[in-house]
């Protein structure tokens, strides 16, 4: 009779480590997919912050041709006034 219930106890352990090691399996494949998720999202912020920043750049050397542009216009409005005097 102890050996019955000693192959039931045995069967009982078995199954229950096999379910631990399925829901270990199961709780990483999510926790891999979750990272790898985050991961292409922060990828994706950073492909859009490297596209802003080389805007900027861009729209900053503009202001720089155009503020250059309209220091010589003043420049040469001034030297007019002075020739007029």
């Amino acid at each position: 009779m102890n050996m019955h219930y000693a192959g039931m106890w045995f069967a009982l352990a078995m199954n229950l480590m096999i379910t631990v090691v399925i829901v270990v399996l199961i709780w990483q494949i999510f926790k891999y997919r979750q990272t790898k998720l985050m991961s292409q999202a922060e990828i994706a912020r950073d492909e859009a912050y490297h596209k802003l920043a080389e805007e900027a750049v861009a729209v900053q050397r503009k202001i720089s041709e155009d503020l250059a542009d309209l220091r010589n216009r003043v420049e040469a409005i001034e030297r007019m006034l002075r020739e007029v005097e």
